[in-house]
């Protein structure tokens, strides 16, 4: 279980740290580029892993369907409404909008998941969360505030990852493909979807910048997509989708330490945004129903 938890704060912490690598890349090209890039840096190494532990076999092949949904809910759509959100937000404030994805994660769950059943204690904690979010975008304030599109964009992005998390569980979990194979199938085809889709006009800035184009390729490529997808995956086979989704709580945290370590203006009040967010984390982390326990013997 320690190796569970383990893989689920790595996986938070990584994806926290996206959000600069992606607000540098959309100072040279556009989203849709810098998406592709990630992708493409991501899908490589996890194919050539993959074949080399021979992780990828015939029978897969009968998920295809599944693996081209989860490849649009949890990285084509996904990613474009985080770059294209960040794009237009503070990465501190982009960062603590993706602590939303545990509330449509709950929704699905309490949908469409038996063994996932949130208790109240955990709908009072996704309230918190969700309380958070809402006083990270600020949405009383006047058009000097945070911008409209950008949250949009984020939200987005975040209600299609939440459904992903309940789409895996139900549908890919049961069927025990590895999650090397899972992460390696769904990557390739985002690739694929992304090379018809994108322009390529103007991407060659991105070798302009030798902090940004590292950014991409490891950051945001090999630790962010390909690193990300293996715990996502793993996450999710040991702890179940509510638990998992726990991650997108400690993501908001890594993003506005990082965002004041950068330079950026930190409002003071992301500071009781984040106290909503880990408050909520709390209770979401604590809250599941125990199974009853056995009669002793006499």
């Amino acid at each position: 279980m320690m190796r569970s938890y383990a893989a689920l704060l790595a996986l938070g912490i990584i994806w926290g740290s996206n959000f600069i690598f992606m607000k540098w890349s959309t100072l040279l090209i556009t989203p849709t580029q810098t998406v592709l890039l990630r992708v493409l840096c991501g899908f490589i190494p996890l194919f050539l892993i993959a074949l080399y532990t021979k992780a990828l076999r015939r029978e897969q092949f009968k998920h295809l369907l599944h693996f081209a949904v989860m490849s649009v809910l949890a990285t084509t759509f996904y990613y474009y409404g985080f770059v294209a959100g960040t794009a237009l937000l503070p990465t501190s404030v982009a960062g603590l909008l993706s602590g939303s994805i545990p509330i449509f994660t709950f929704i699905c769950a309490f949908l469409f998941l038996r063994k996932d059943r949130p208790t109240w204690q955990m709908l009072i904690g996704v309230l918190l969360g969700f309380s958070g979010i809402l006083v990270s975008a600020r949405p009383w304030e006047n058009v000097e505030g945070v911008n409209l599109m950008g949250v949009i964009w984020m939200i987005a992005g975040t209600t299609s990852l939440g459904v992903s998390f309940v789409y895996a569980q139900r549908l890919l979990s049961p069927h025990k493909i590895p999650p090397l194979a899972l992460a390696t199938w769904q990557t390739g085809f985002a690739s694929l979807t992304l090379l018809i889709l994108t322009d390529f006009t103007g991407m060659s800035e991105i070798i302009s910048n030798t902090q940004t184009l590292l950014g991409v390729v490891i950051g945001l490529g090999l630790l962010g997509t390909g690193g990300a997808f293996f715990l996502y995956y793993y996450a999710i086979e040991k702890l179940g989708s509510v638990k998992a989704s726990g991650a997108t709580y400690i993501a908001p945290v890594v993003a506005v330490i990082i965002g004041a370590i950068v330079g950026e203006e930190i409002h003071p009040l992301l500071f009781i945004a984040l106290a909503l967010i880990l408050t909520g984390v709390i209770l979401i982390q604590t809250g599941a129903k125990k199974p009853p326990s056995l009669p002793l013997e006499e």
